[in-house]
């Protein structure tokens, strides 16, 4: 059985493939510290109230 050199189709796809792995890596640790950020920040802001505090039930 004769060894079969890599076509050059296979190194182009491979870079693709890399690259577009890398970006979504690059995306999702993005997204990870957008998160965390704003789940730290929670008890210190109340920026989700659209009513006075105490306002609520009246």
């Amino acid at each position: 059985m004769a060894i079969r050199a890599e076509h050059e189709l296979h190194r182009r796809r491979l870079g693709r493939n890399l690259g577009v792995g890398l970006t979504l890596l690059v995306f999702i640790l993005v997204m990870f510290g957008l998160t965390v950020a704003k789940v730290s920040q929670l008890g210190k802001v109340d920026g989700f109230a659209h009513a006075p505090p105490g306002a609520v039930g009246r």
